[in-house]
């Protein structure tokens, strides 16, 4: 039986408390436990090609371990890393199925097989491509994780280190947040829900923040993750996203009333994606302009 979810369920990239809880889920039913198959699915998910995949087979589990968005397994002196993406997910089955999987044909990935029977598959929906799997002597000789800036939850990330990372960037408070290599682990849903907890436009830029407002958005950042983290903590695969959606204030819910002051959540559109934030908690009642709808009255 699938204890996943099913692939397009969600397109939403998943984020640094989703995959915490991917990882502690994955450390409590695999550490200790041989690895006897590894099947790729999809040859353009696989981003290394030494070591090989076949030589994790044999190797027992004694690790796993989050890095930002990425997902590092343990075997011997290899590690199986790999990053959902924006549509990406793991399928738990503890009885793998027995039906062989044609590539080019299905969703999933990569399937990972362990001697107890269980293992699980990495599935993504959609045309785009972007799940990466590596296999690599060390989580660093990823490029993704090398150019990591700090995790936000580490005990070492500090009202400080946050202000010496704002200091002199005259970009939006929202892109900054969601840059990797500034902050881990913080993506479009999360900043979303970080911003309106500090009662900050997304459109502010970092390098004018005063100490007051870094005050804010520290509180706001620390306390939105870990609230997050510990509603995925110890939830099966199945669950995480559902659990994620139920717990968002703004994200994705543009339209709604703010569970706040009431306002209706607004939504902008950016890029390749939206983002919601509440006009009345962020932006002194200011409606920000939707570009879609700029782009339609030229």
């Amino acid at each position: 039986m699938c204890a996943g979810a099913c692939p397009g369920q969600d397109g939403r990239m998943p984020e640094m408390p989703e995959v915490e809880g991917l990882v502690g889920f994955l450390h409590e039913r695999t550490v200790g436990l041989e690895l006897t198959q590894a099947r790729l699915a999809q040859i353009a998910a696989l981003k290394t090609f030494d070591p090989r995949l076949d030589q994790l087979v044999g190797s027992v589990v004694t690790d796993v371990a989050r890095h930002s968005k990425f997902v590092a397994i343990a075997l011997g002196d290899l590690q199986l890393v790999f990053h959902l993406a924006k549509a990406g997910w793991l399928r738990w089955h503890e009885a793998l199925p027995a039906t062989v999987i044609k590539p080019g044909r299905s969703p999933i990935a990569l399937r990972i097989g362990f001697g107890d029977g269980s293992g699980f598959d990495l599935t993504e929906a959609g045309t785009k491509k972007s799940l990466a799997v590596y296999v690599v002597r060390d989580p660093a000789d990823v490029p993704g994780i090398a150019r990591l800036g700090p995790d936000p939850l580490d005990e070492s990330f500090t009202r400080d280190t946050l202000a010496g990372l704002l200091e002199g960037r005259r970009s939006q408070i929202k892109g900054v947040l969601r840059d990797q290599q500034i902050v881990a682990g913080i993506g479009n849903a999360y900043s979303d829900e970080i911003l309106h907890a500090a009662r900050m436009s997304p459109y502010a830029l970092a390098a004018n923040l005063d100490a007051g407002d870094v005050d804010r958005l520290y509180e706001a950042l620390r306390a939105t993750l870990t609230s997050a983290v510990q509603t995925a903590r110890g939830r099966p695969p199945a669950e995480l996203k559902d659990a994620k959606r139920r717990g968002m204030s703004v994200h994705a819910r543009a339209g709604e009333a703010c569970p706040v002051c009431g306002d209706t959540v607004r939504s902008v559109f950016l890029a390749d994606r939206s983002f919601e934030y509440c006009p009345t908690c962020q932006t002194g009642g200011k409606v920000l302009a939707d570009r879609r709808l700029s782009r339609l009255l030229k």
